[in-house]
């Protein structure tokens, strides 16, 4: 992390607790990152991961700084409430909330009072900064937010303190065996600026490359302590893909056993094939894509930057290198109607990918959180309602009251779901209601479909 000499000199030593409520079930790399940052700068730290951990498991003692990571929404729904819980506990702390969704809701977090900083970008310097300024005194002052956004030269990630990999996520692969899975990034931030996309407000269209060392040293420590497979955590692992590409290289030559899988925007699939087909050769086990939808209408308002045209190519050329592809989609946004509910099942029937995609995805309703690039284009719309700010999102209804009838009971559905639930018949349900309510004729029986693709345990969500 780039610090002046003077900056490593913390008298006296600042004690911080970093929480993290939430990271797709990974090991949260967001501890382990600052947690080195703030360690390196002299401070004493303890991480606690709510969802392996408890309050209860709290060392008896007063911390100056709590710093609550919120990577995501449902983490800083969470973490709110955890926040407001630790206030009598910790009266004398200053209270800290980093991350994307920080950024997006520093008002909230401020002028409520669940928060005296909120932070976002490349924030170790700054929350460096914020525990220094705790050695001599609870320092409360709210200030106002602004976006970190400079390149820092970051430390290997310290895990030392969290709870071990082998209670995260794990990969399974197409034989059904399942390894530990490591969870890295190679780089923050995005090129694009896909109108929906937490990212943007915070970023802009600026991505940042983090060293080579740093996430090979990362790799390595994760994969000495169990890990057989590594998820590339970047927003587009296909930003600088010179940077990607000797990193999985390394990985291949280093640890040839292990798999891998990243995340890759359609245009960038399409744009840099070679690239792509590389990636398979060194043990990518599969690509994550934001397809979003199957009307190009609605893709055109998301700023997505693909067609439906150019998804279906991406089906093709991964199908032919044996890539398999992991699909992420928003079917329901405030323009969408109950045909193209049909249109987007019948579109995954067609393409054999009814096993690929998790329940969670059939039911998905957009988000639009504060500051969101959406709001540029549609403030005013008649389907736009106000800021719910203690829900972190703004309020939309969709023009056919059917639709959003259709989504509750769909999430309904999917969240409710046995232990054994089997795709297939999942699949058939949600058909069944979808075609109901188009007043569709349903299909008498389902296309064949391609074996389950290989797998993370937890399956990704928001």
């Amino acid at each position: 992390m780039i610090l002046n000499d003077h900056e490593f000199c913390v008298p006296p030593m600042s004690a911080i607790l970093l929480i993290a409520t939430y990271e797709s079930g990974f090991q949260p790399l967001h501890l382990a990152q600052p947690r080195a940052c703030l360690q390196q700068a002299g401070m004493q730290v303890t991480t606690l991961d709510l969802t392996m951990q408890t309050l209860a498991e709290l060392p008896v003692r007063d911390f100056q700084g709590v710093a609550f990571s919120v990577p995501m929404h449902t983490a800083l729904t969470l973490s709110v409430a955890v926040a407001r819980s630790l206030r009598s506990r910790l009266p004398e702390a200053s209270f800290c909330f980093y991350g994307l969704y920080a950024g997006l809701n520093s008002e909230f977090l401020l002028n409520t009072g669940v928060a005296d900083r909120a932070l976002a970008g490349e924030v170790e310097v700054e929350l460096t900064t914020w525990a220094r300024q705790l050695a001599g005194s609870a320092v409360r002052q709210k200030r106002v937010y602004a976006p970190a956004l400079a390149r820092l030269d970051l430390p290997v990630p310290d895990r030392e303190t969290l709870p071990a990999l082998q209670r995260y996520a794990h990969f399974v692969s197409r034989t059904g065996d399942a390894v530990p899975a490591a969870q890295v990034a190679t780089s923050r931030g995005c090129l694009h600026t896909c109108g929906h996309c937490p990212v943007v407000p915070v970023y802009g269209g600026r991505f940042f490359v983090i060293g080579f060392e740093s996430v090979t040293a990362d790799i390595a420590q994760q994969v000495e302590a169990g890990a057989g497979h590594v998820s590339f955590g970047d927003p587009d692992f296909l930003n600088g893909p010179g940077h990607s590409l000797r990193v999985t290289e390394w990985l291949h030559q280093t640890y040839p056993h292990v798999s891998f899988d990243f995340t890759a925007k359609v245009e960038h699939l399409r744009r840099f094939p070679r690239h792509v087909a590389r990636l398979k050769e060194q043990g990518a086990a599969f690509v994550v894509s934001a397809f979003e939808s199957v009307q190009d209408r609605i893709l055109r308002c998301l700023d997505k930057g693909h067609t439906v045209m150019d998804m279906e190519q991406v089906v093709r050329d991964l199908r032919q290198l044996d890539l398999p592809l992991h699909p992420t989609w928003i079917p329901f946004t405030p323009w969408s109607t109950a045909a193209d509910y049909v249109e987007f099942l019948d579109w995954i029937e067609t393409h054999g990918l009814v096993r690929a995609i998790p329940p969670l995805q059939l039911s998905l309703r957009l988000l639009i959180p504060p500051h969101s690039w959406l709001l540029r284009r549609f403030e005013g719309s008649d389907w736009l309602g106000p800021l719910q700010s203690a829900q972190f999102i703004h309020t939309w209804n969709s023009p056919d009251e059917r639709v959003d009838v259709l989504q509750k009971t769909l999430a309904e559905l999917t969240g409710n779901l046995p232990v054994n639930w089997d795709p297939m018949e999942l699949f058939l349900e949600v058909r069944a209601q979808a075609y109901e309510t188009a007043r569709a004729h349903v299909p008498d029986r389902l296309q064949p479909q391609l074996p389950a693709p290989p797998r993370l345990t937890e399956d990704w969500f928001c």
